[in-house]
């Protein structure tokens, strides 16, 4: 239940990025999403001892919307720089 719980939070997070940047492509609005999963996952896993697959903490999910929104700008600073 816990993986499904960072998963959910770091697509919404992605999805919210996507909104706030004003993105409307479907591949960067996908990229962001799964950027933001998996920031939010390694997050959560790294916090929570590496087991979610019980419960997730309040101190973990702090923790993964932090990894989850690092993960969104390292993604966005990424695509720019190889865009130029």
């Amino acid at each position: 239940m816990g993986a499904l719980i960072l998963i959910v939070i770091g697509a919404a997070l992605g999805w919210l990025g996507t909104i706030v940047l004003r993105i409307e492509d479907g591949r960067r609005i996908l990229g962001q999403m799964l950027a933001g999963t998996a920031g939010s996952l390694l997050a959560g896993l790294f916090v929570g001892n590496a087991s979610i697959v019980g419960g997730v903490s309040g101190t973990a999910l702090a923790w993964a919307t932090i990894g989850a929104l690092a993960a969104i700008a390292a993604y966005n600073l990424l695509r720019r720089q190889l865009a130029q």
